[in-house]
């Protein structure tokens, strides 16, 4: 079982920015690389909450996948819908140029 980092209140507040926020990687047949981990880690690392895009064949195979990113990235599925999660995780210093969450507060 996956560690809480949020509050369910924070939780909510992550999903009302998710829903404006477009998937920045896509995985694909090839599951889970090197280059897609290292490109998750460092989109979670600038934005704390980002969208991802799982294409598999069936529901099981996907929601394996994104709890696998999840688990390799130690970060937290806020929502997942279809073929789209939410993934958070606490940046040690948040960019305020950066940060979707920050970003989402001075708009």
């Amino acid at each position: 079982m996956p560690t809480k980092i949020a509050t369910k209140s924070q939780l909510k507040r992550f999903r009302a920015i998710g829903h404006k926020l477009k998937p920045i990687v896509t995985l694909a047949g090839n599951g889970v690389s090197d280059a897609v981990m290292k490109e998750i880690n460092r989109a979670i690392d600038d934005h704390e909450l980002i969208k991802i895009r799982v294409n598999a064949e069936n529901r099981q195979d996907r929601s394996n996948l994104i709890a696998k990113v999840s688990q390799l990235s130690a970060t937290e599925i806020v929502q997942t819908i279809g073929n789209i999660a939410l993934l958070y995780k606490p940046a040690v210093q948040p960019n305020p140029k950066l940060s979707n969450i920050l970003r989402a507060d001075v708009l």
